[in-house]
């Protein structure tokens, strides 16, 4: 008899074991291995969700070009390829490039950045910007860019202007590229490219840096 409890004692804690496992209570934990998530998917949906909302945004401010913005996602690598053109149209990104941020926006770890509006700061703003005109300066032609929010209201103040610069390279890499004084700055060909896009548009692009 004594052995006999001990067996139906045995056999009710593994069936409440059991039962726990394979429980659909949403308040409990189950042992379910976790499913990895793909960065890169991560990157494309923050990527949409900002395009999105700058569709939203020159909705009602018919003074932009409707049809393109340009992203830059400041919470990549600067290795990678982190400014976009985006077609608001089609809803895909149909140009990308590398990117500097600003000197002043680096901190000890890789992987963050920090961002001022402050003049002398050599950091990046973020917010939306109004691409302006054009002009010939130290990079050949650049782009002042006119700060839309309360984050990036000083830039042309600060003297943030859309550039390139030779220290920028064309391709991808493992490792970070050269820093800007806090202006957004691409390579002299993808500079090339962006310009596309820019000078064959009737009305002024948004640019708008995030992290």
């Amino acid at each position: 008899m004594k052995y006999l409890a001990l067996f139906f004692l045995l056999a009710s804690v593994v069936s409440a074991c059991g039962q726990n496992s394979l429980s659909t209570n949403s308040n409990e934990v189950t042992d379910i291995a976790p499913v990895e998530v793909n960065k890169d998917s991560l990157q494309e949906v923050r990527i949409k969700s900002k395009a999105e909302a700058a569709k939203s945004y020159l909705k009602t401010h018919s003074n932009f070009n409707q049809r393109y913005a340009i992203l830059i996602d400041m919470h990549m690598n600067s290795g990678k390829k982190r400014l976009f053109v985006y077609d608001l149209d089609s809803m895909k990104v149909v140009s990308s490039g590398l990117v500097a941020h600003g000197s002043g926006s680096n901190t000890e770890y890789r992987d963050s950045l920090v961002f001022s509006n402050v003049p002398n700061s050599y950091c990046t703003s973020i917010g939306k910007y109004k691409i302006g005109a054009s002009y010939i300066g130290n990079f050949g032609k650049s782009y002042k860019l006119h700060g839309l929010d309360a984050t990036n209201n000083k830039a042309f103040e600060r003297l943030v202007v859309l550039h390139r610069y030779s220290c920028v390279p064309d391709i991808e890499q493992p490792y970070e590229i050269c820093n800007s004084l806090g202006c957004p700055m691409v390579s002299e060909n993808y500079f090339l490219e962006l310009d596309k896009y820019i000078a064959a548009s009737s009305k002024p692009l948004l640019l708008e840096i995030f992290y």
